[in-house]
């Protein structure tokens, strides 16, 4: 049974990602934790009522019909399978859940300052302050580029401040403090 059920997942997993719109962005299921903003299409296997597209709210949170209310926020797809197969138990005998990520949206970052194009960035894999600061079209010749700051927020609301000396990195010096950013981080360029 177990064959089957792996079986079933693959085959369904890849019609469905065939299926997603020209926007859909394929990613590698543990190198991606979901995010408020990602939009999710979630299938179960020979129940054609139970096909949703779902977008993580802003709590972190998603809805399906007989699970109820899940917290995807800070988990991989395979995870959100898994919980939504746990639930859907109670009322459909083995059930294969297939989660794919239709739109990647939650995974923002956003560099401010004396940038040729700040704004907000939607990323799609891990990106280290340098490619940010290229995303941003890099520096205008008045930015203070020892002064840059990360601002990151933790999980209770706190905001810290870490300091980026982008000198020592282009020398090739203090490498460490080219962090990879998370989401919701700010990269100030003063």
């Amino acid at each position: 049974m177990q064959i089957l059920k792996i079986t079933a997942r693959w085959f369904y997993g890849c019609c469905l990602l065939m299926a997603v719109s020209f926007g859909a962005i394929a990613q590698e299921r543990e190198a991606y934790l979901i995010q408020p903003g990602d939009v999710l299409e979630i299938m179960v296997w020979k129940e054609e009522g139970l096909m949703r597209e779902v977008l993580v709210r802003p709590d972190g949170g998603i809805s399906f019909p007989l699970a109820g209310d899940i917290v995807a926020q800070g988990k991989s797809i395979e995870q959100i399978e898994q919980e939504l197969e746990a639930r859907l138990d109670a009322y459909i005998s083995e059930p294969v859940v297939i989660v794919a990520a239709k739109q990647l949206l939650g995974y923002k970052i956003y560099v401010v300052g004396k940038v040729n194009q700040p704004g907000e960035f939607i990323i799609n894999s891990p990106v280290d302050v340098m490619q940010a600061l290229s995303k941003a079209g890099g520096m205008t010749p008045f930015a203070s580029v020892n002064s840059i700051q990360i601002l990151r927020r933790d999980p209770d609301g706190n905001q810290r401040a870490i300091r980026f000396h982008y000198g020592d990195v282009e020398d090739g010096d203090d490498l460490e403090q080219n962090i990879i950013l998370q989401a919701g981080d700010v990269v100030v360029v003063p």
